[in-house]
């Protein structure tokens, strides 16, 4: 095993390179990473408090808060009082904020093809696969 580098070593640089195309997308649609891994998130789940959003995509509770605001302010999640608990929020995505994770999504994974076009059909797949299967809390 020791004739291959660590895996973080081999996935930092392309993880740098992703994060560093991804900004200007982000900043072009006014969504920060975060905004865009919370609108993902409750894509995915659409009703979550906001303890089960922060579990879910590893952030502190007291954290995201100012993101929460920051996409509620602009009509992309809405925030509601359980009905079950007044003192905690239900979370859920709006139509106008699935839209914008959408249209964010869609040019990231354009992107991408400067990295995934180096594979062919058949790595590509093996390759998309193996991820999945290496982070199944977020796909599922």
């Amino acid at each position: 095993m020791a004739d291959r580098p660590d895996l973080a070593a081999m996935l930092a640089p392309l993880l740098r390179e992703l994060i560093a195309a991804e900004e200007p997308i982000l900043a072009a649609h006014g969504v920060t990473m975060w905004a865009y891994v919370v609108l993902s998130a409750l894509d995915r789940s659409p009703s979550r408090t906001q303890a089960a959003l922060a579990e879910a995509i590893g952030a502190d509770k007291t954290r995201i808060i100012r993101t929460l605001d920051d996409l509620q302010r602009s009509g992309y999640i809405e925030r509601e009082p359980d009905p079950d608990d007044r003192r905690v929020r239900l979370l859920a995505i709006t139509v106008r904020g699935r839209a914008v994770k959408r249209a964010v999504q869609e040019e990231i994974q354009r992107g991408e093809e400067r990295w995934l076009g180096e594979l062919t059909a058949e790595e590509r797949t093996v390759f998309l696969r193996s991820l999945r299967r290496l982070t199944p809390d977020i796909f599922g």
